[in-house]
């Protein structure tokens, strides 16, 4: 085997080893965010209805309620990796919305879209909705339990069933 053969081999086992750290540290980095950023505005929720009115957001008051809600709610939920592919999805909708809405003057071509930090969230929220949170959150340990068969005790086999 020659030496690239072999560089590229152990670089395989390690990033297989190291795979988990991926959707990990996306579902970590995600949850502080929108914890904290969800914390704010559900503190100041004059401001951002205001902020919402000025961007012409329909029923700016229920709305900003809605999208505070959303990021703090489903930022904790990321960041202890419980029910993760569903609490993506309201945090995908509120960055699209904060694009098309508060940031769309900025728009001008895709270099601009990728460039928003909503974009980046955009893409590691659908990448753990697609994904997974990975195995050190509280959705791999639930299906794990969930998964595990269930043994009725000696002399009751009705008690599996429950």
């Amino acid at each position: 085997m020659n030496l690239i053969s072999r560089v590229q081999t152990r670089f395989l086992s390690i990033a297989e080893r190291l795979s988990f750290l991926g959707p990990t540290l996306a579902r970590l980095t995600l949850g502080v965010v929108f914890i904290g950023t969800g914390w704010g505005k559900l503190h100041g929720l004059d401001k951002v209805t205001d902020f919402f009115t000025e961007l012409g957001i329909p029923t700016p008051g229920f709305n900003a309620v809605l999208a505070s809600s959303a990021e703090f709610i489903c930022g904790a939920l990321l960041l202890v990796g419980l029910l993760s592919r569903l609490a993506a999805i309201p945090l995908i909708v509120v960055m699209t919305v904060a694009i098309l809405t508060a940031k769309l003057e900025n728009l001008h071509g895709i270099s601009d879209l990728l460039g928003f930090e909503e974009w980046t969230y955009i893409v590691l929220a659908f990448w753990i909705a697609v994904a997974g949170p990975g195995p050190l959150s509280l959705d791999r340990l639930l299906q794990s339990w969930l998964r595990r068969p269930r043994h009725a005790p000696e002399g009751n086999p009705r008690a599996a069933a429950v």
